[in-house]
C-alpha cells in the first residue's frame, strides 16, 4: 500500500468522523418557556404626563411600579395617584391599591379602595369612595358598577352605579340611592 493510498483513507476516516460529530450536534429545537412572560418595560417610583390628542394634559400619574404586558399590550400599576385635569384648572386626585390602563390608552380602570378628591363647583370639598372606577381621560368621564359615597360639607350620598363628568362636576347615579343631608351651624 503506498503512502498516497493510506492518506486517502485517514481523510475519508476524518471526513465521517467530522459529518457525523455535526450531525449529533446540530440544534436541538426551541423550546418555549413555561411560566409567565416578562414585561415589555417596568418603570419604578415615576411621575409621567399623558397628553390628549390635541396636545393637552389627559392626566399625570404617579407610582411605585408600572409594568406593561406584552400579551395584551395592558399596563399594570400598583398604588397609583392620578391627577386628572377637570378644564377650570383643578385637578382630581384618584388613588387605588392598582389601576390597570386598556391597550389604545383611552381607559383607566382603577380597582380596590378607590379613593377620588376633587372641588365641586362651589369649590367645596368633594370625595368619592369605592371599589372600582373607571376613567376616560379624553371625555373626562368617570364609571363605576360599584357601591359608589360621594361626600361633600353637610352631604353623603351613596348609590350602586355611578357616572360623572369630572369637568363640570354633575354626578348621576343608576340605583339604589341614599341621600343624608347635615345642615351646617350658623
Amino acid at each position: 500500500m503506498n503512502w498516497r493510498t493510506g492518506l486517502v483513507l485517514v481523510l475519508l476516516v476524518a471526513a465521517l468522523v467530522s459529518g457525523w460529530s455535526a450531525w449529533r450536534q446540530r440544534a436541538a429545537p426551541v423550546v418555549e418557556a413555561q411560566g409567565p412572560m416578562r414585561s415589555d418595560y417596568i418603570l419604578h417610583d415615576f411621575e409621567l404626563t399623558a397628553l390628549s390628542g390635541e396636545g393637552s394634559e389627559a392626566f399625570t400619574l404617579r407610582a411605585p411600579l408600572l409594568e406593561q404586558h406584552p400579551q395584551d399590550r395592558t399596563i399594570r400599576i400598583d398604588t397609583p395617584l392620578f391627577l386628572v385635569p377637570d378644564g377650570a384648572g383643578d385637578y382630581w386626585e384618584v388613588r387605588s391599591r392598582t389601576a390597570v390602563v386598556t391597550a389604545d390608552h383611552d381607559e383607566l380602570r382603577l380597582h380596590d379602595d378607590v379613593v377620588a378628591e376633587g372641588t365641586n363647583n362651589a369649590g367645596r370639598p368633594v370625595t368619592m369612595q369605592t371599589q372600582r372606577l373607571d376613567i376616560f381621560p379624553e371625555t373626562r368621564i368617570a364609571t363605576s358598577e360599584e357601591r359608589v359615597t360621594i361626600e361633600q360639607p353637610g352631604s353623603t350620598i351613596q348609590g350602586r352605579g355611578m357616572e360623572v363628568d369630572l369637568a363640570s362636576k354633575r354626578y348621576e347615579f343608576h340605583s339604589d340611592v341614599r341621600s343624608r343631608y347635615v345642615p351646617s351651624r350658623r
